[in-house]
């Protein structure tokens, strides 16, 4: 899935609030699942998701590292995206059963691939479905830019179903120094 359609922006925000003036017009991003959460990352910054391959581990890594895998010839880096967040839960997924996205090098500089449980969807938001206040409530070093509302029809009634927004920029901005 080759979704790169227009140069990314390689600057970052500093705030929730800025990220949120400099947006104009539709959200697009790539929804995933991280066991029973939804999370999204900027469209522009995904270069394309690949089935699961073995992935060869690394000695003296950080642990959220998986390894790396051969991608075409090319050495790409597989971050556990799960272990980097801290999501903890007792029924694991199987590991043939998930999907890696791979990201753009462009904004990370390197090859990079996160690995996640299952990619749902590629959707596009209006602006007023982001929720920017929970984003600025952690005022530590967060990769939160915020939560998407959108509602959902579930046994004939409606409610909202919340997708956790994150900055995988930020998120991952210190991998080069470490894998």
């Amino acid at each position: 899935m080759a979704a790169k359609t227009s140069e990314p922006q390689v600057a970052q925000a500093q705030n929730p609030e800025d990220t949120a003036r400099k947006r104009q017009g539709n959200i697009q991003v790539v929804e995933f699942a991280l066991g029973k959460e939804l999370f999204a990352i900027d469209l522009f910054d995904v270069k394309e998701v690949v089935e699961y391959t073995t992935i060869t581990k690394l000695p003296n890594v950080p642990a959220y590292v998986k390894g790396i895998i051969d991608l075409r010839g090319e050495i790409t880096t597989i971050i556990d995206l799960k272990h980097r967040l801290n999501i903890t839960e007792s029924g694991q997924i199987a590991a043939e059963s998930s999907r890696i996205i791979v990201l753009d090098d462009k904004i990370t500089g390197t090859k990079i691939g996160i690995l996640v449980d299952d990619v749902t969807s590629v959707s596009t938001f209006e602006p007023n479905q982001v929720d920017y206040t929970s984003a600025s409530m952690s005022k530590e070093d967060t990769a939160l830019i915020g939560i998407i509302k959108r509602r959902v029809k579930v046994k004939d009634k409606e409610k909202n179903e919340l997708i956790i927004w994150i900055d995988i920029k930020q998120l991952l901005r210190d991998v080069n120094t470490s894998a």
